[in-house]
This record gives C-alpha cells, structure tokens and sequence, in this order.
C-alpha cells in the first residue's frame, strides 16, 4: 500500500471535509480503468483505492495487469499487494479494509477513487453485505469432497437450491459456489433471501460512477494483444516462482484467468499455445460478464471508448468537476 503523499502541481484545491465526494472508474477488464483513474487523480489530487480482487495479492503482478510504481505518476495506490497469496480473501474482507481507508483519505482532505473489474466487491463496498452463519469446517469439507469427485456438481446444485445467487456466481468459481450451499444447508433458506436484510450501505459519500464501454470487436483485439504480452513478460517464470516461494497451487489467485493456464503450463498439463488461446477466449468471456453486470449498476455516466484515450480523459474529469461543482453549492 503506497503511503505516497505528493500533490500535483495544477490539481484542484481539496474540499472541505464535510463533503466526501467518491469517484468510481468501473468497466470491463482491458479497458482502461487505471489509466483513465490516474488522469483524473492527477487533474484532482486524488487517491487511487484498487477494487480488483486479484490485485489484491502479493506477488501475483503480471497476470492482474499491477500498475508498475514507475507508472503511476506519484499517485497513492491504496489496496495492492496488502493479502499474502496462500489466504482467502472475501467481500467482506474488503469493506473491512476499503471502508476505513476512505475515511482516512477523507480525513485528509482528499478524494479517493475506486477502480477496478470486481463487481461483487464494488456492490459489496456501496451497498453492504448480509451476516450470514460462521463458515462450517465439517459442511465445507463435505462439499468440497463432493466437488472433487463430481467437477461442477456444486454448482448444478446451487442451481436448483438458489438460482438468483447461482446466476450471479460463475460455475467455475468454487469457494462461493460453496459459501452460497453453505448458507443454504446452514440457514435452511436461500442466500439470496439472507442478503436482502440486515445490510449496511456505505454512507456519507456521493458516487460519481464512470463506466468504460469501448467497442467490443476493439476491446477483444485488445485483450488478445496483451494476453499475449504478458505471456511474453514472464508469466511462466513469475509462477514457478510463487510455486517455489511456497505459494500451494491451489491458493485462490491462482484461479483467475492467465495464472490457472499458466499454472497448468508449468505442470506440464498444457503447451504455452494452448494456455494463451485458454487465456484469449476465457478472458473476452470474463469480460462480457463484467459488462452484464455492470450494465445492472445504476447511476452510471457511460464513455463509449478507452480509459487512455485522451478525449475520454478529458470528458471524465470535466464530468467529475461538474459533480463536485455540484456537491459545493
């Protein structure tokens, strides 16, 4: 987590800090989010807090597409390499850490943005989360030995028992198909039910939501491009050297999209072609799921191209000015 303090030369004055504006760059991998969050943190003086759950991990850089230090123009990144990679971290482990954040980031008269692809974490963090039961050893373990003799049983199951909290989960996504049964067999009543109460929405901030949309045909020769690249910058090699740093090969980042291909290189289960075409298709896939769900958020101000062209730049901190011109009156 940078501590990094430095304010642009040009950037606008801070606010008072009774008004807690709290800029959003949402959008589907790919897009531009962190170059388009950094332009307007430069134009602000803002703070960058990092929403994206693989980002989170240490040592996982490649593969989550880190903004490198140097790049950053001095901006505060806040929520990067904050989780060691053998330990499961959940929503509600990030409104743990993103709530108090932006009260210091508040408390220092400045603005915080939120960028990055994880839907459920960004919803999590705006809207809250229900307290469901304490998680079972004994039911976990159950289901997961379920899992490991029938390969996406769970899922099919969840179907049946909660088809809205399955819809919203992808079927390869095995530690919340299993917090959904559990709560199911725990609570005796669907998941979806249990998250309509007791939530705690985020207060005293006004969102400014701005949405990525490129073309898509654009977008996916984009993602092919840098599937590829990071493939040449050294994936394999950052793999086998979390494996060898005692990082278990089924620790949670290691699910996501280029490092499971990669890992699957590594163990001699698939040729590098054959994992970067995975990689290719299942991350144009992903990013089509994103734009589902973020079509679903509401209040959004939508930019039809990428977070680095410089229009787009343009048009998202003149958007956000006029929000916080609002905000002042």
């Amino acid at each position: 987590m940078s501590t990094t303090e430095a304010r642009p030369q040009g950037s606008d004055p801070p606010l008072p800090a009774e008004l807690a504006p709290l800029p959003i760059v949402l959008g589907p991998t790919g897009s531009g989010k962190s170059e388009l969050a950094i332009a307007i943190a430069v134009a602000l003086g803002a703070e960058i807090v990092n929403c994206d759950s693989i980002q989170v991990y240490r040592g996982f850089d490649i593969g989550s597409a880190k903004v490198p230090e140097g790049k950053r123009r001095g901006i505060p990144h806040h929520l990067i390499d904050v989780v060691d990679p053998g330990t499961l971290f959940t929503a509600g482990d990030y409104i743990a850490l993103a709530r108090p954040l932006l009260r210091e980031i508040r408390a220092r008269r400045r603005i915080p943005i939120i960028v990055g692809g994880t839907g459920f974490y960004l919803r999590a963090l705006l809207e809250g989360l229900s307290p469901g039961p304490a998680r079972s050893a004994s039911v976990r373990a159950r289901l997961m030995e379920r899992e490991r003799k029938r390969p996406s049983s769970l899922h099919r199951i969840l179907t049946r028992l909660d088809p809205a909290v399955a819809a919203r989960i992808h079927a390869n996504d095995k530690n919340k198909t299993i917090r959904a049964l559990e709560i199911r067999l725990l609570e005796g009543r669907p998941a979806s039910r249990l998250f309509l109460e007791g939530k705690s929405s985020l207060s005293g901030y006004s969102t400014i939501k701005l949405g990525l949309d490129p073309p898509r045909e654009l977008l996916y020769a984009r993602l092919d491009a840098r599937t590829r690249t990071i493939f040449a910058q050294g994936l394999l090699d950052e793999v086998s050297s979390l494996l060898g740093n005692g990082v278990p090969a089924d620790a949670k980042p290691f699910e996501s999209l280029g490092y499971k291909q990669a890992l699957q290189v590594v163990h001699g289960q698939s040729t590098l072609e054959e994992a970067i075409q995975s990689t290719e298709t299942e991350t144009r896939n992903y990013a089509k799921r994103q734009m589902t769900w973020f079509r679903k958020e509401a209040g959004v101000q939508w930019l039809s191209g990428f977070g680095d062209d410089p229009h787009i730049q343009e048009r998202a901190i003149a958007l956000v000015r006029e929000s916080l011109g609002a905000l002042r009156r």
